[in-house]
């Protein structure tokens, strides 16, 4: 578990289901996503299809985000850890429409970025977003990432090919802005 100021990040749950599917079977808030759900049973075979330990090769472990006062799952994040030799890792991150533009995605993107660095050794994170999502490329660009590319109608995604814009982040990068 990662702690922060505010929050507490820890692997998702079954008991999360509920609180998971609030939030993210909001289409309008989630316009963005690749999944939104439309049943509670859909959530929990995204529960059950996600790595059950941290660092496997090829498998997206996602974390709920736990706002620490009040104990309830605000969010979560996603890391999907690349190639075989695991230096790589892609990160996404979903806020309940409430508590978006308080901070807290910075605040949990941050920790996690620096314990994959840090902890796990990465290279290289990555983070891909629609090129319309506006205030996720204004999170990436504040917390360092550079754009590398940007791909034309790549992803099919709600029954439409959309764009897709690639960030990323390298360790040295991150060290020389964050360390003291």
């Amino acid at each position: 578990m990662l702690e922060t100021e505010r929050l507490l990040i820890r692997q998702i749950t079954l008991e999360d289901k509920y609180e998971l599917f609030d939030y993210r079977s909001d289409s309008e808030a989630n316009k963005y996503q690749g999944w939104i759900p439309k049943t509670i049973e859909e959530v929990e075979v995204f529960i059950g299809n996600t790595a059950k330990q941290i660092n496997e090769p090829q498998t997206w472990f996602q974390c709920a985000i736990i706002e620490k006062t009040t104990q309830n799952l605000i969010g979560d994040l996603g890391v999907h850890f690349i190639g075989s030799e695991n230096k790589q890792a892609e990160i996404g991150c979903t806020l309940h429409k409430d508590f978006q533009n308080k901070g807290y995605a910075t605040e949990a993107l941050k920790k996690m970025i620096n314990y994959l660095f840090s902890e796990l050794n990465k290279h290289r994170i990555i983070a891909s977003i629609d090129p319309k999502n506006i205030n996720s490329i204004r999170l990436v660009e504040r917390i360092g990432f550079r754009k590398e590319a940007h791909f034309i109608e790549s992803l099919w995604i709600n029954g439409q090919w959309v764009d897709d814009l690639v960030y990323a982040l390298i360790e040295k990068d991150w060290e020389s802005r964050y360390s003291q």
